[in-house]
């Protein structure tokens, strides 16, 4: 081997070292979470809110065009939620703004995370994804209440 095509190997194993050490970085010093996907079953298409105790609560939510459903969810201050997203119709994004959740919402599949919320508030939902004409209007939010309202 020549000098060039050492220097080409050494080059490229710095750069893979160096994106193995930014995945490492990411996932255990800033604690991002990957989503779950769910097996995919007919109970998920149907839009609810479940209490599971005082602060616990699961969201079974659908995406269809133009429109999160249920749309407006409230909860109170310190609240851990299990979010279940699937869509009706085309892939749609989910965005909490401010919480760093980022879901995709497949016709078809389910995917699933968990949020908790320690600050009272107001955290929208945006879509991410480009799904027809009326995409700029597919948004809601969830209401963050003072735990002395609750």
């Amino acid at each position: 081997m020549n000098k060039y095509e050492i220097r080409v190997i050494v080059l490229a194993g710095l750069l893979l070292s160096a994106f193995f050490f930014a995945i490492l970085y990411n996932d255990f010093s800033r604690n991002i979470d990957v989503p779950a996907c769910v097996t995919y079953s007919g109970t998920f298409k149907v839009p609810h809110v479940k209490k599971l105790d005082r602060s616990t609560y699961e969201v079974y939510g659908v995406a269809k065009m133009w429109a999160f459903t249920p749309e407006d969810l409230t909860f109170p201050e310190g609240s851990t939620i299990d979010l279940y997203l699937t869509s009706d119709d085309v892939v749609h994004g989910f965005n909490i703004v401010k919480k760093g959740v980022n879901l995709m919402a497949v016709p078809g599949a389910t995917t699933k995370t968990t949020v908790t919320f320690e600050t009272a508030g107001v955290y929208r939902i945006l879509c991410h994804e480009y799904c027809g004409s009326g995409h700029q209007y597919m948004m809601g939010k969830i209401t963050i209440t003072p735990k002395k309202y609750y």
